[in-house]
């Protein structure tokens, strides 16, 4: 079965960090750009992060531009979001998807993870 399988989640206060990790089971995430994307309740899902399949291109939606890392180890087959500097509104379910190389210039993700709840809150 060809999987992406997402940990890292959980809660911390503002101004805390996690890292999220995105791990590739049954195909190899090298040939792939991924995408972190997140939902918070009542809202449409919003684009985080990019990266391309080699790692030469980064995108990061303008809100968490300056505090959140998006990076790649092809050879642990697992990509990476360093999130710091949290804050309440960054509180959402997080994803990660894989499209085939497009240097983060296409949207048509074919491989979704399961999830994973980040919560920012004293």
């Amino acid at each position: 079965q060809l999987q992406l399988v997402q940990s890292g989640g959980g809660l911390v206060q503002p101004g805390g960090s996690l890292r999220l990790s995105c791990a590739a089971s049954g195909f190899t995430l090298g040939y792939y750009d991924i995408g972190w994307f997140r939902q918070a309740p009542g809202k449409e899902r919003e684009g985080v992060s990019c990266i391309s399949s080699g790692g030469g291109s980064t995108v990061y939606g303008a809100s968490v531009k300056g505090r959140f890392t998006i990076s790649r180890d092809n050879a642990k087959n697992t990509v990476y979001l360093q999130m710091n500097s949290l804050k309440p509104e960054d509180t959402a379910v997080y994803y990660c998807a894989a499209q085939v190389q497009s240097s983060c210039s296409g949207s048509r993700y074919a491989y979704w993870g399961q999830g994973t709840q980040v919560t920012v809150s004293s």
